[in-house]
């Protein structure tokens, strides 16, 4: 009997592969998923299959049952963005390409704060949070629960026992060492919390690769919060092997606030089938500034390849510069030969990377990149002075963009991400003043690849070949 149980579950096993294999044919994003995929699952099925129900789903399948809910509260930002759309001539870049990857119009009336940094960043987080009047949307894909974490744990739990309305939504593999013990001190101070390990698990029980990376801070509909900081004592500068840790958030006001609690509110709805959009305020005033701006999310939810097609455009709308800031540096082969043409167009493309390595993998992999950028003219800044750690571009004088996108498959393909965009000269001016003194904290690199250290010199080019997953 046993002989013959064996062998079932051998010929089960290839047939899997066998289905797995075409299926990864059918829906892999690149060619090169795709081959990979299929020589994987035909050579070693009994690795692979079980790989690729974790790792190798492309879309999160059902996710537009939350943006079919919302489609009111997007025909409402609709018809506000229709009479308080910009004038044509006022941005001097296309809108349409934006608005395509954001399915969201753009619109004038919004303010924008910038925040260099932790302590500026959390400092405005929490007194936005102490002044809140009705309710509170939080979302980080990371939390600790160290200084920083427990400090925003208090300032939670003081709003709700003062009667604000909060919910709390964390990533189940970005905060997997959160313990369960600060997750039920929120619910006993009447926080309603959610991750995903306490979400409907037939969702995600095959769903390891997705990763909600969005970092969300939205105030009774008038105060948004977006950007690159997490929740931990690291983001403030409190760990010895990353300080300072160079980061950028942005608080936000006016309509882009509306979009932003948008994005909230769907996710909310996926994770738990819970309908916001009548409990909300979707009247933020608009701010004096006046500045254009838009907020682009991207994901694995999206029909398009949003997130790449987002940074695609803002490479091709450059005309005098493009200055990107990642700490991630493994971009596909499209946005690399687009940062090499306009390179080679004349375009003073800057893209700022960490010196130091806090995943060892990726930044190897980036090595790997380097010489076609070098070559082509694209220069290529370290930053020195610490951990770097922010998702920052900005195209000729008029457009900039902080949020959480990095410039790597990852952030294109698999995570849920957020930028906030603006189409404005004095935006643009603040954080290029920013940058400015970012690049003067950094060192140029000039050695090509063979001239690195051994390490990297042989580490880069194998870390290249994670690239579909870093």
């Amino acid at each position: 009997m046993w002989p013959v149980l064996g062998g079932i579950a051998i010929l089960l096993i290839y047939c899997s592969a066998a289905y797995c294999a075409v299926r990864a044919a059918q829906t892999a994003r690149t060619p090169q998923g795709a081959v990979g995929w299929v020589v994987f699952l035909l050579s070693a099925p009994f690795l692979a299959v079980p790989a690729y129900l974790f790792l190798g789903q492309n879309r999160y399948k059902g996710y537009r049952i939350a943006r079919r809910e919302s489609a009111l509260i997007r025909r409402g930002i609709e018809d506000f963005a229709t009479r308080n759309a910009p004038a044509p001539e006022s941005t001097g870049i296309d809108l349409k390409p934006f608005e395509y990857c954001a399915n969201l119009p753009a619109f004038r009336g919004n303010g924008v704060v910038l925040l260099v940094d932790g302590a500026d960043t959390f400092r405005a987080i929490f007194e936005a949070i102490d002044n809140a009047q009705s309710y509170i949307l939080i979302q980080f894909y990371i939390v600790r629960d160290d200084g920083l974490g427990r400090a925003l744990k208090n300032h939670l739990i003081a709003a709700s026992r003062r009667g604000v309305t909060v919910r709390f939504m964390t990533d189940a593999i970005g905060s997997k060492n959160l313990p369960d013990a600060y997750s039920d001190a929120l619910r006993a101070a009447g926080v309603r919390v959610f991750d995903r390990r306490s979400a409907n698990g037939s969702r995600f029980r095959f769903q390891l690769n997705f990763r909600n990376h969005r970092k969300t801070v939205i105030v009774d509909g008038v105060t948004g919060f977006t950007g690159g900081l997490n929740v931990g004592d690291e983001y403030m500068g409190r760990d010895p092997a990353y300080s300072p840790w160079r980061d950028t958030h942005v608080q936000l006001a006016g309509p882009m606030v509306s979009q932003l609690q948008l994005i909230f509110v769907e996710d909310w709805h996926w994770m738990g089938d819970e309908n916001l959009f009548d409990q909300l305020n979707w009247d933020a005033p608009l701010a004096p500034n006046d500045a254009t701006g838009l907020i682009v999310a991207t994901g694995p939810g999206d029909v398009s390849e949003t997130g790449g097609l987002m940074f695609f455009s803002a490479i091709a709308a450059a005309r005098k510069r493009l200055w990107i800031a990642s700490p991630y540096f493994v971009p596909d082969f499209d946005i690399v030969t687009a940062l090499r043409h306009a390179a080679l167009r004349g375009v003073d493309v800057r893209i700022l990377v960490p010196q130091k390595a806090d995943h060892m993998i990726t930044w190897l992999a980036a090595f790997a990149y380097f010489d076609d950028m070098l070559e082509a003219g694209v220069g290529v800044y370290m930053y020195t002075e610490g951990f770097m750690h922010q998702k920052v571009f900005i195209v000729d004088d008029g457009l900039a963009a902080v949020g959480t996108t990095n410039m790597d498959n990852r952030s294109f393909r698999l995570n849920f991400e957020a930028m906030a965009l603006f189409f404005d000269a004095a935006a643009t001016a603040k954080i290029d003043a920013m940058l400015r003194a970012d690049f003067n904290g950094s060192r140029k690199l000039t050695r090509t690849l063979k001239q690195q250290p051994v390490y990297v010199r042989y580490g880069a080019p194998l870390a290249r070949l994670f690239a579909p997953l870093l």
